[in-house]
């Protein structure tokens, strides 16, 4: 028998894999029912303890009204939660790349679809742009566009001649310029409006995919895919401008990432330039600048390599913000004038004191029980790895079913880290806009934005499927129980 070399210390046996868990972690269970209950006190207090005169909203924390209720897309809606769950994680895991990007792209807008014609068409879809955004409601005051824009800041205010409704008063006029464009180019009235909003806002999962892919490695991407494209923020999706707003914010942080990391220089002009046009539909928009910053820290050695890339990004930021100024359009101007009118109308009643929390049940409610689980777990990485640790949080056995790959407890895993900080700044972005103060109530699609860059955290969870059916069953039931605001 030959023994050992001298030089080559002999291995020791590999460890036998932990049997599997039956279920969720413990600590997962945990940070979900601690979201139960921020839910349910937020409910309480908003229904016992204020009236509706003091928060402004029918269903507290959410802006809605109990009415319990079954639609044409019903069966649709519930068809295809069940394919979800029951196929998602392992289609996720076994498409061809840009197959995968195409059909979260395609079942995305069948779960939004299908859960706004739960209300119907003119409900669910056709009005509510028209009725409850308001958009739609000023494009006959837009015939001059150039002169509409040197004239926008002389309508915010509520005490000024034809003030803008709420909704286009408290956004740079991009946004409702943009429906302004679809109704010249023939696409009029909130039928096309509504599939408009949709078809681009289902894409905001997708841009999420390939962010997260070139960020940190495809198969926290792919396991992130089914949660993204379930997400119980699809109730707000439907039709809610946000959810324009949020494919394009989600549009100029994928392109970023593609750029830093190694593609092509026009990557980052593609970015710059959805960044500016960003900071033109929605102020809150700006915060934005802390996901920007978190990708060029991911980035950082490909930023160092080849800083040419800062031109083109911000060369192209410069495109939009430009042009509206020399249309007349003064943004600073128009931010200021809004703040007066956010505290002339609902912002000045609703007490700071509730919606500083009840703004994250509105959170937990647009993002699901596994979002709140895979935050657990995207703070217990970091943490372990600013104390030098571990970056997985240490759950041994619970590796997932089908479709899931699972992580090696205790092992250092770079993607899990970079998706960990990714999804970190984006909580910062979240937690910066509330501590503002200027998003008391109506977070569930103010945030939407935000909220979607939380979800790839639930790509650290094992067992997805349970996971999975928690967050449907939750859309489906505020779809089906509440009439949503929006």
């Amino acid at each position: 028998m030959t023994s050992p070399r001298p030089d080559r210390p002999v291995r020791p046996a590999r460890a036998a894999r932990p049997a599997r868990s039956s279920g969720p972690a413990l600590g997962d269970l945990c940070a979900a029912a601690a979201a139960v209950l921020l839910v349910a006190a937020a409910v309480l207090v908003g229904r016992t303890v204020f009236d509706y005169e003091d928060l402004i909203v029918g269903w507290p924390p959410l802006l809605g009204r109990w009415d319990p209720h079954l639609g044409p897309g019903t069966p649709a809606a519930v068809l295809v939660a069940v394919a979800a769950v029951a196929y998602g994680p392992a289609v996720a895991a076994r498409l061809p790349w840009r197959a995968l990007l195409c059909a979260a792209w395609g079942t995305a807008m069948a779960w939004i679809w299908s859960l706004a014609l739960v209300d119907g068409w003119h409900r669910g879809v056709a009005g509510r742009l028209t009725t409850r955004q308001e958009y739609l409601s000023v494009i006959g005051r837009w015939h001059d566009i150039p002169a509409t824009l040197r004239d926008f800041t002389g309508h915010i205010l509520l005490h000024s001649p034809d003030n803008w409704p709420a909704h286009v008063a408290g956004h740079p006029p991009a946004a409702t310029l943009t429906y302004v464009l679809l109704d010249r180019v023939g696409l009029g009235g909130g039928g096309w409006a509504g599939a408009w909003t949709i078809t681009v806002g289902a894409t905001a999962c997708v841009a999420v995919l390939v962010a997260v892919r070139a960020l940190a490695g495809e198969r926290l991407a792919r396991r992130a895919a089914p949660f993204l494209v379930l997400a119980p923020a699809a109730v707000w999706l439907g039709t809610s401008a946000d959810a324009y707003f949020a494919a394009v914010a989600a549009w100029a942080v994928a392109l970023l990432a593609l750029a830093v990391t190694g593609r092509s220089l026009w990557w980052a002009a593609g970015s710059g330039l959805l960044f500016g046009l960003a900071c033109y539909l929605s102020y809150g928009l700006t915060l934005f600048a802390v996901i920007a910053a978190a990708v060029l820290l991911l980035g950082r050695r490909r930023v160092r390599e080849r800083p040419v890339l800062l031109v083109p990004l911000l060369a192209g930021f410069a495109v939009v913000p430009v042009a509206f100024t020399v249309a007349g359009f003064d943004w600073w101007e128009a931010y200021h004038l809004l703040v007066t009118r956010y505290y002339e109308g609902a912002g000045g009643v609703r007490p700071y004191g509730y919606w500083v929390w009840a703004n994250l049940a509105c959170t937990v409610l647009i993002t699901g029980l596994a979002t709140a689980a895979g935050l657990r777990r995207t703070i217990g990485r970091l943490w372990a790895r600013g104390r030098g640790g571990p970056a997985a949080t240490g759950d041994s056995g619970d590796s997932g079913d089908s479709g899931d790959s699972g992580d090696s407890g205790g092992v250092e895993d770079t993607g899990g880290i970079r998706l960990a900080f990714l999804v970190a700044a984006a909580l910062f972005a979240l937690l910066a806009a509330d501590l503002s103060g200027m998003s008391k109530a109506e977070t569930e699609r103010i945030w939407l934005p935000f909220a979607l860059w939380l979800l790839p955290a639930c790509a650290f969870l094992g067992r997805p499927r349970g996971w999975l059916t928690a967050q449907a069953a939750l859309a489906l039931l505020l779809n089906h129980l509440l009439a949503t605001g929006w």
